[in-house]
């Protein structure tokens, strides 16, 4: 029962991590499990970097903590799509 409630806290956080940062058309329901459950190990993980405790129980904590993980994930990927196009346009253009 305890996966079930980290699966829909994972969904949560990953849809609303794509509302934040206007995503959401972009992605699936499976796709924001995916970048919760990633977001709530990069947030806790940076949680735990800087000092503070990393996820624990489901709470409202836990949920902010995720959701900052998530946001970085999202960004992260948009960099990194941004630059291979751009690197692919180099490519194209000296072909």
């Amino acid at each position: 029962m305890e996966i079930i409630l980290w699966i829909v806290f994972g969904a949560l956080v990953g849809w609303m991590a794509s509302r934040i940062t206007k995503s959401f058309a972009q992605e699936s329901v499976l796709l924001n499990i995916g970048i919760g459950s990633v977001g709530a190990v990069i947030g806790g993980w940076i949680m735990k970097l800087i000092g503070e405790k990393g996820i624990g129980n489901i709470n409202l904590y836990s949920f902010l903590v995720a959701l900052i993980g998530a946001i970085i994930l999202i960004y992260f990927i948009r960099g990194i799509r941004y630059l291979t196009k751009k690197y692919v346009e180099k490519v194209k253009n000296t072909i």
